[in-house]
């Protein structure tokens, strides 16, 4: 059963190589663990809890080759970041403020210096078991990309070290796992190690990435609790930035059907994608995509930078990410000062969110749509608001009356005007 802490979670997300501004490209490999670079998330912590966060989601953290997706040690901190013992400062120091922490477990593929695949390249028959090896040695590699060999996920060996994997860090502390390409893994694989860990751990909370398919039957299958909502990441950047709310409102209607099953992970950015300001361009419209995301069903995820309006395009290439990847100020004053207003925003939402906590697993319903104007409520047993949202030139009226709960409208005679470009949450 998912972990009814969850309800209530609102994550901060971090790229933690990039946050603290650690090499990741041209790092020599020489420890850096001196540096205690993860001890910079303890110094944003208050920054967060202000936000109106109430996790830290946090990247890879563990002994790594580079951009740390090639994992080569899952029991140790990337000495990039510093040592183990800053894992357990962080922990205790997020725990004092009532926040949660999510660790990220690589465990589809492995970087080509992991203990065990060095040892199958040298003939070591049990550790070949663990990857799928051809006659002449050649590694199955995740997506194409050589450095990262792919874990053989049918090996009874390897499904007890993620159990072992999961089991240490929660046992240090962590409150859940977000599992990279879950997608990507058998799931087998995920129901028989996921309830080991749970015997131990049942406050647990897993999260696996999912891009494509069915969430349901994948949630359903894996004995996951949850997987991230990319299918509406799309609809809601791509119905603003093209003005074409209806395939939001289908992509709302599908949403609804998922809640049957789990609560979707849902955000408009994260570490792997362009960062919202650079893709909604109209800032007019930014708005509007924050609106959905703390207004509808799901547990909201906010990628660091997103609540300051951060910009960043990924590109295919060498060092590609490093632009949606980037290192944080290492105080306030380091933040733009035209980067409040949305964070403002960001606290507004949140707190209209956690004072009608039922948002959670909310329906949403469909009541009025245009190409540039879509006007749904959201519900739970008796509880419900309305939303309005407007990207046309002019203003859009409705038969609805209530108060206004965060946005601007003129309510008067039972009827709610929605300025051009702009949106109300009605009460």
């Amino acid at each position: 059963m998912t972990p009814r802490w969850t309800e209530h979670a609102i994550w901060w997300h971090l790229y933690p190589l990039g946050f603290a501004g650690a090499p990741v490209r041209d790092w020599d490999g020489t420890s850096l663990a001196g540096e205690h670079k993860l001890l910079k998330v303890v110094e944003w912590l208050d920054y967060a809890v202000e936000l109106g966060a109430s996790g830290i989601a946090l990247g890879p953290i563990f002994a790594s080759e580079g951009h740390g997706y090639e994992s080569v040690d899952h029991f140790h901190i990337d000495s990039r970041l510093g040592a183990d013992s800053d894992f357990e400062t962080l922990v205790d120091e997020a725990h004092s403020r009532g926040m949660k922490i999510m660790l990220d477990g690589v465990f589809s593929h492995v970087g080509q210096k992991f203990p065990k695949f060095q040892e199958a390249l040298a003939g070591d028959a049990d550790a070949r078991s663990w990857f799928h090896l051809d006659g002449e040695g050649k590694h199955r590699s995740f997506e194409g990309h050589d450095e990262l060999v792919a874990l053989n996920h049918s090996s009874t060996a390897v499904q007890q070290y993620v159990v072992d994997v999961m089991s240490h860090w929660l046992g240090l502390g962590a409150d859940g796992w977000r599992l990279d390409a879950a997608y990507a893994v058998p799931l087998r694989f995920w129901a028989s190690v996921l309830p080991r860990v749970r015997e131990k751990h049942p406050d647990a909370y897993f999260l696996g990435e999912v891009i494509h398919g069915d969430y349901s039957q994948i949630v359903t299958g894996s004995s996951l609790d949850s997987v991230t909502q990319y299918e509406l990441w799309k609809a809601t950047w791509s119905a603003i930035t093209e003005k074409n709310f209806f395939e939001l409102s289908h992509a709302l209607g599908r949403h609804n059907d998922w809640l049957e099953t789990f609560v979707p992970a849902t955000f408009v950015g994260n570490h792997d994608v362009n960062r919202i300001a650079s893709t909604i361009t109209d800032e007019r419209h930014l708005a509007h995509a924050l609106v959905v995301l703390f207004t509808i069903g799901g547990m909201p995820m906010i990628y660091y930078g997103d609540e300051q309006g951060f910009h960043g395009v990924k590109e295919e290439r060498v060092g590609g990410d490093d632009d949606v990847r980037p290192e944080f100020p290492m105080n306030r004053e380091g933040l733009a000062a035209d980067g409040w207003p949305i964070f403002h925003l960001h606290q507004e939402l949140i707190g209209l969110r956690r004072r009608h906590s039922w948002l959670h697993s909310a329906r949403t319903e469909t009541v009025d749509l245009t190409n540039t104007a879509l006007f749904y409520r959201a519900f739970s047993g008796e509880e419900r608001i309305h939303v309005v949202l407007n990207l046309g030139d002019d203003a859009v009226d409705y038969r609805l009356s209530g108060e206004v709960l965060a946005g601007e409208a003129s309510v008067k005679g039972g009827r709610t005007v929605v300025p051009a470009h702009g949106w109300v949450v009605i009460g």
